[in-house]
């Protein structure tokens, strides 16, 4: 097997490598015998990576960016970007392509951990390719990165849908990212959505994603820290001294957003019993302390939404209650839910302060929280083969509702 050499840069993770290249993360491995799989890599480390072959097409007659994606199954977007072609040029006759390799024709990626700076990636390869989605940033997180919402459709029903509230639970902004993509390319095309016309849930819902509320949170998880991290020092302390920060759910500053909201904030403060930074539980100084919380409160109030959706993990159940201001149809909204995606709707007491509950206080309309998925957080990028298609049918199934 022919390999190369590459050298390990900040940000870097064996399946992040081993996504650039078009490999599967098994075959990295095999070939780097020498690396413990249960120890981080090293900026600077020398990896062998195994080098695949690139897939070739030659241009035929009246073949244009477009019907050479179409017979590749990738999006135009993404054989331009690989072939470094302009958007006002044609291929010609008898030139020769190189064509995405298996697995990689998608925008929305699952081969990797999922983080801002390839959120960003993929939603303006997104918009470039579905010009009627509709990308804004709704805040900033604490080290500036945006916090964005996606919209599309134009439906007087308006839902959103976020995720990433807490850092090592990404996987939900992929599967959010993902259920986008398929959406967008079964509106393009005329299609269905989890057997849905793609079409009548455009015209019926706009539904606004938010797929990750806490940016620096989330590549801290993936990454660990730098020494250049303006809060290093005081994330090691609060980390117990440990550069691994796999298990962190908080944000940069060691708030845990879901404990941020307005609603019952001081019972939740003293439940916890947390009164420092750390990894999680801790419920910030205030409410809203922290940009994202308010960033997401802000926007969710000047959008004024007739549901929401908070996508956490695990435990494949839905929360739907807050304190019996719920309204009456959320019940039922929650099993129409479950039966769509097999996740049990619970009844849950004894907990406050986050998103689904000040969103329920705050507007008496249905809100709910989706643990997604089974196992131990973080959730590896092979989880998607399950979380994904419990997300898509969930959210199909959400988008026909009315108020």
């Amino acid at each position: 097997m022919n390999t190369v050499t590459y050298i390990v840069k900040p940000g870097d993770t064996p399946r992040r490598i081993a996504s650039q290249f078009g490999i599967s993360y098994g075959s990295l491995l095999a070939a780097n015998p020498q690396w413990m799989e249960s120890e981080p890599l090293i900026p600077g480390e020398m990896l062998q990576v195994p080098v695949r072959l690139p897939r070739r097409y030659s241009v035929q007659p009246g073949d244009t960016w477009e019907s050479i994606a179409a017979k590749a199954g990738c999006s135009e977007v993404r054989l331009r970007e690989l072939n470094r072609a302009s958007s006002s040029v044609q291929p010609e006759e008898g030139q020769w392509i190189e064509l995405p390799a298996a697995g990689q024709d998608r925008i929305v990626r699952s081969d990797a951990e999922y983080g801002s700076a390839r959120l960003a990636l993929d939603i303006d390869r997104l918009k470039r390719e579905y010009p009627f989605l509709t990308a804004v940033a709704i805040g900033q997180s604490v080290l500036g990165k945006p916090i964005y919402a996606i919209r599309i459709g134009e439906g007087p029903f308006r839902l959103q849908a976020n995720g990433a509230v807490h850092a090592n639970e990404w996987i939900t902004s992929l599967a959010l990212m993902r259920f986008l993509e398929d959406y967008a390319k079964a509106c393009k095309r005329h299609g269905a959505i989890h057997g849905k016309p793609a079409a009548g849930l455009y015209r019926r819902c706009t539904l606004w994603v938010v797929p990750m509320v806490n940016p620096d949170g989330v590549d801290l998880a993936i990454e660990g820290i730098a020494p250049d991290n303006p809060c290093y020092k005081d994330l090691l302390k609060w980390n117990n001294g440990s550069t691994r920060f796999r298990r962190w759910k908080a944000n940069i500053r060691g708030v845990d957003l879901n404990d941020q909201f307005p609603a019952y904030w001081e019972e939740e403060k003293k439940r916890r019993g947390v009164t420092a930074p750390g990894p999680r539980d801790y419920p910030g100084p205030s409410p809203l302390s922290e940009p994202e919380a308010r960033a997401l409160a802000d926007f969710t109030e000047e959008t004024d939404f007739h549901a929401a959706i908070a996508f956490h993990t695990q435990g494949e159940e839905i929360y739907w209650n807050y304190r019996g201001l719920e309204p009456p149809q959320s019940r039922a909204w929650a099993e129409a839910l479950g039966r769509a995606s097999g996740y049990r709707p619970v009844r849950l007491e004894g907990s406050d302060a986050g998103f689904k509950d000040w969103f329920i206080a705050r507007f008496r309309r249905p809100g709910f929280t989706v643990e997604a998925g089974w196992g131990r957080n973080p959730l590896p990028p092979d989880a998607m083969a399950d979380v994904y298609p419990e997300t898509l049918a969930l959210l199909a199934e959400a988008m026909e509702w009315t108020e």
